[in-house]
């Protein structure tokens, strides 16, 4: 029997009625996983490495979407063919199957869905599992046909940030979104992309599992229309397919996700320097070692080598500039709000006050000025 899926998602109950389908092929979509003998998966389920195997590893960001050929080769090798029905599942109900399902997509195959509520659902039914076992089957013959406006990159989200001819949507939580909590990639700074809004993928989750249709439909109404322009963006462009997989069960067609997402557009872009809280924790540095060499009012070239020699030149011109915008209570109020908002420095306070210092007799003296802005700093970090 071949199967010709007719809806991107599938219940639990239905594939377990259809495992013996000809052409059905079953991928373990989980993120953050490797190879484990001694892990349960679905039976005869193979194994989609999305981060070795299906993203180009050489892109600093994670998650990068690969080439065509990349895609093509590593398909055929978990024996999928153009005649395939595929299903997709992941281990936490409904998180990177739907970047599975969105990639098969962008690259011109649609006979596939997703496992809603995943992995958890299916062992809650009482289905049976196996040890996860290497796919050693024949290769399969899939062809990969790149389809252009599925995937936004960079200049893409610039574009359409800037000329609003896209609505932005982004799926992290609200609290990240509005900059409360940090963000979980180190280094990487709050923020989000100007002019997006925000819907949580989790918005459109219940107990792991895809919510009614009718609720689906109003959370994105009130985001969008339905003959906007959309793009989606999360983290690292994962959730952000949960996103698309909504609003395509919603009745939107205009539909893509931008892959580098948050952790590519806030590591490419200075954000606004005058709100601590966006600061990353090279920023926050950069302005308080600026601060304490200005404290004698001459920012020597020995402290300004040891600035340079503990964080980027493009950063310290950045916060150079901003300081010089501030005055003394600002520039105080700044790096109190930002060392509150940096979980680290609030953990660990003792290197940021050797940076301090050693900056300080970097040019072979330690003033009484600088000594008072040293024991100032500390005592109001500190009892902060």
């Amino acid at each position: 029997m071949k199967i010709n899926l007719t809806s991107p998602v599938v219940s639990a109950v239905w594939l377990y009625e259809h495992q013996e389908g000809d052409n059905l092929v079953v991928l373990d979509g989980t993120i953050a996983k490797s190879f484990d003998s001694h892990t349960l998966q679905i039976s005869n389920a193979r194994f989609f490495d999305i981060k070795k195997k299906f993203s180009d590893t050489s892109d600093p960001f994670p998650n990068a979407f690969p080439s065509e050929t990349q895609f093509q080769k590593e398909a055929r090798n978990l024996g999928i063919n153009n005649e395939s029905a595929i299903v997709v599942y992941d281990d936490k109900g409904m998180y990177s199957s739907a970047r599975v399902w969105w990639m098969f997509k962008a690259f011109g195959f649609h006979n596939i869905a997703v496992l809603d509520g995943g992995f958890p659902n299916w062992q809650n039914a009482g289905y049976p599992s196996k040890f996860m076992k290497p796919y050693e089957g024949p290769k399969g013959n899939f062809e990969a046909k790149l389809q252009s406006g599925f995937m936004q990159f960079f200049d893409d989200i610039e574009s359409a940030s800037k000329t609003k001819t896209h609505k932005i949507i982004d799926a992290r939580s609200a609290e990240r979104f509005n900059m409360q909590v940090p963000e979980p990639r180190a280094g990487l700074r709050r923020g989000t992309i100007p002019h997006s809004v925000n819907l949580p993928f989790t918005d459109l989750l219940n107990n792991g599992k895809l919510k009614p249709k009718k609720d689906l439909e109003k959370a994105f109404y009130m985001r969008a229309e339905k003959d906007e322009n959309i793009i989606f963006s999360c983290g690292s462009g994962i959730t952000a397919c949960v996103l698309a997989l909504g609003a395509e069960l919603s009745g939107y067609k205009n539909i893509s996700v931008y892959d580098g997402s948050w952790t590519e557009y806030g590591s490419l872009t200075s954000g606004n320097m005058n709100d601590p809280k966006t600061w990353t924790k090279e920023e926050l540095l950069a302005y308080i070692l600026i601060y304490v060499s200005h404290s004698d009012l001459n920012e020597t070239w020995n402290e300004k080598e040891y600035m340079l020699s503990r964080v980027d030149k493009k950063i310290y011109e950045r916060m150079h500039k901003q300081f010089k915008k501030d005055n003394d209570y600002q520039s105080i109020q700044k790096i109190i709000e930002a060392v509150q908002t940096q979980d680290y420095f609030r953990n660990d306070l003792a290197d940021l006050f050797a940076d301090i210092k050693l900056m300080a007799f970097a040019d072979g003296k330690y003033d009484q000025m600088e000594r008072a802005t040293y024991a100032n700093l500390k005592k109001i970090l500190k009892d902060g």
